[in-house]
């Protein structure tokens, strides 16, 4: 049988096995009693398994509060454990909103349980091949680009929001000619009333076609067309109409939904912005972690995928920005097709974190995105990329930064400036 495994964490004061076995009824076949109709053969076709429990530690009171735990006042302690549910994929079918519903769902609100985040997804590969593929992916990014070893180098309109088409335009004018690759608008920038995708998506491909005449190199603009789906696909065929190869989302605003008919809808690349995942993800007992929360979306068919930076300004360690880059560049399913992403490094990024970010990608496969670290570069934004591309040149040698600031004087205004990485 054709299963999806889930991985939580638990914390609860009543016997691990009986929560788990709860959880698994809860979401498949059962409920909290026996009911008419639910037969062994049923059972056997429909119903979760609890298939690992690993017992961890444990707490004197509860993390959360539950009204069921307050009325019932259990003894306790609350145990935390790794638990592992399968669920079969018939109960699903080719439906992601009913996917997330199976394996997060009610499991939230049962008061029995007062922890609880979902860490995991295996997606078996046949499954997998039931959704949509990215349609640009890693090779389709670097191709329309024509970079084809270095990170892609880029970066984010700011002000964020309150400039006009002209001035977008002037300032994408001013990137295109310092050379850089990859241009996004900020997540709440879409549509605003002085600014309209109707009159920005002209203005800024006037120039980035402009440039690509002039030099042979589109750089790739990512239009925010975050919105209700109509307007989204609407917004797409706009930006294709005028020559663009990318659009951006705000995944949790959009929904699974949204995105999926985004996709089905254009073959443009879409950059996944995740903003909001820190609601899901910031308590240790509560919510969803990365792997979970990108398996979800890959299934959507996204092409970029943002990770945060290392040492930058959220709330991300080192270990949970390496961990989601590697998911990224990683198969979401064994033996699967290759739907790898493009990881998106962003957040107070500049050429000092360059050497971390490639250390935790291990690779080249990624898009360094620096606001800041370009635009407030002290001899200007050309100097900015061109600091960039002088430390991959460095770090691509096997030198440190320091050593080969001596002989490149972007990279040494960068270093001076914005201080030790």
């Amino acid at each position: 049988m054709e299963r999806i495994i889930a991985e939580y964490l638990l914390e609860t004061p009543y016997p691990l096995a009986d929560v788990a076995a709860m959880m698994a009824g809860e979401q498949s076949s059962g409920t909290f009693v026996r009911v008419a109709g639910e037969t062994e053969e049923l059972r056997a076709r429909a119903a979760a398994e609890v298939l690992s429990i690993e017992e961890l530690d444990h707490a004197d009171a509860p993390t959360l509060h539950s009204a069921y735990i307050a009325r019932k006042q259990p003894a306790g302690p609350f145990r935390r454990a790794r638990i592992r549910i399968a669920f079969p994929t018939g109960n699903i079918g080719r439906n992601l909103p009913t996917l997330a519903a199976t394996v997060s769902g009610n499991l939230f609100d049962i008061g029995e349980i007062t922890g609880l985040k979902l860490l995991s997804l295996e997606i078996p590969a046949a499954y997998r091949t039931r959704f949509e593929l990215p349609a640009q992916g890693i090779a389709g990014t670097r191709e329309s680009l024509g970079v084809t070893e270095t990170p892609i180098f880029g970066t984010i309109i700011k002000p964020n929001v309150g400039m006009r088409p002209d001035e977008i335009a002037a300032l994408v004018d001013q990137l295109c000619a310092a050379g850089v690759d990859f241009i996004k608008d900020d997540e709440v920038c879409a549509n605003p009333d002085i600014a309209p995708l109707a009159e920005r998506v002209p203005a800024v491909m006037a120039v980035i076609n402009k440039w690509q005449e002039r030099t042979g190199r589109k750089v790739m603009m990512a239009f925010n067309i975050t919105d209700e789906t109509d307007a989204m696909r609407r917004h797409a065929d706009l930006v294709a109409r005028e020559g663009g190869s990318c659009v951006m989302a705000s995944l949790n605003w959009c929904g699974l939904s949204g995105m999926e008919s985004l996709r089905t809808h254009t073959p443009l690349a879409i950059h996944a912005h995740r903003n909001g995942f820190g609601a899901m993800s910031r308590h240790p007992l509560l919510g969803m972690g990365f792997q979970a929360y990108h398996a979800l979306f890959r299934l959507t068919g996204i092409d970029h995928m943002h990770v945060h930076g290392i040492g930058g300004k959220f709330v991300d360690t080192a270990e949970e920005v390496t961990d989601a880059a590697r998911a990224c560049l990683a198969a979401l399913s064994k033996d699967g097709p290759d739907d790898r992403v493009m990881p998106a490094f962003s957040s107070g990024q500049w050429a000092g974190t360059l050497p971390q970010t490639l250390a935790a990608a291990q690779s080249s496969d990624l898009m360094f995105m620096c606001g800041g670290g370009i635009l407030a570069h002290p001899q200007g934004p050309d100097a900015g990329i061109a600091s960039l591309r002088e430390a991959y040149d460095v770090l691509r040698s096997g030198g440190s930064l320091a050593e080969g600031a001596a002989a490149r004087p972007a990279l040494a205004a960068a270093l001076d400036f914005f201080g030790s990485p």
